[in-house]
């Protein structure tokens, strides 16, 4: 059978070019954290999420410092009780980067994002945004739904792919309660 061009994207990314992409990710520390790109690096990934090279439809790069997020510990003036480091953010980095994203370009909405590469330091992550104010956006069937009010603001409220995972909303298993109902979200 005959494979297509996403078929050896796909297989290349599985095993990519270390030296390549270790020359990209030279370049990308010395850029600022959230850029607007022209094409996704990713192509294959991309065009599985839901990207399209039409008006309307931005890639933005975003750089996340990697490591635990526990709150440092406070100076003075609380409780013993409050002064806890072990908690953590129980947010995963795709969502944080989705979240950078959607505050720092606050005219479009979140479709999607996919990790594009990781170093001793930083994550480095693909947000797919979408214009809902672009008549391209809501002539396409496809797209159209990302113009209504009710997906506003997707990855604040935790309505994106990342933050569904991350809240626990992907739970498949019949023993474990899963937090809201099936009914309550309309499944």
């Amino acid at each position: 059978m005959t494979k297509g061009m996403y078929y050896y994207i796909k297989e290349a990314w599985k095993k990519p070019d270390t030296k390549i992409l270790r020359q990209r990710m030279i370049e990308w520390r010395k850029t600022p954290a959230i850029v607007k790109v022209d094409k996704p690096l990713r192509l294959d990934r991309a065009r599985n999420l839901g990207y399209k090279d039409k008006k309307g439809f931005v890639v933005a790069r975003v750089r996340l410092l990697r490591g635990g997020r526990k709150k440092p510990r406070p100076r003075k003036a609380r409780r013993s009780k409050r002064m806890t480091v072990r908690k953590t953010l129980k947010m995963n980095y795709r969502w944080v980067a989705e979240q950078r994203a959607a505050r720092k370009f606050a005219n479009l909405e979140v479709l999607n994002s996919y990790e594009i590469g990781k170093d001793g330091m930083h994550y480095f992550y693909e947000i797919i945004l979408v214009d809902p104010q672009r008549p391209e956006i809501q002539n396409d069937s496809t797209m159209k739904w990302i113009c209504n009010k009710a997906n506003s603001k997707r990855a604040l409220r935790g309505l994106t792919s990342a933050a569904k995972k991350s809240r626990g909303l992907r739970n498949k298993s019949p023993n474990l309660k899963v937090r809201p109902s099936m009914k309550a979200l309309g499944v």
